[in-house]
């Protein structure tokens, strides 16, 4: 049985393995495929993670006083080839 986790981008309720988890290095947002890093995380689709970063849900999920978090493109485009 998968645990449930939330969306940040939608707000929808989903399975572990179908969402990405997030967390904040720096002002840099960093994909954490095996989801073992230390800190708080958030969880988001692949397809949310625009949509979650123009809403600034990174920053209130991670509880980051600044809301200049980007997200590293390259890291993004490396992380969605390897779920697809």
């Amino acid at each position: 049985m998968n645990p449930v986790r939330t969306c940040v981008g939608c707000r929808q309720q989903d399975n572990r393995a179908n969402l990405l988890r997030v967390v904040a290095n720096s002002d840099e947002l960093v994909f954490d495929p095996l989801a073992s890093m230390p800190g708080r995380g958030a969880w988001v689709h692949q397809q949310c993670l625009q949509l979650a970063q123009d809403r600034g849900a990174f920053a209130r999920a991670l509880r980051e006083a600044k809301t200049g978090l980007s997200l590293n493109k390259e890291q993004a485009e490396m992380m969605l080839a390897k779920n697809e």
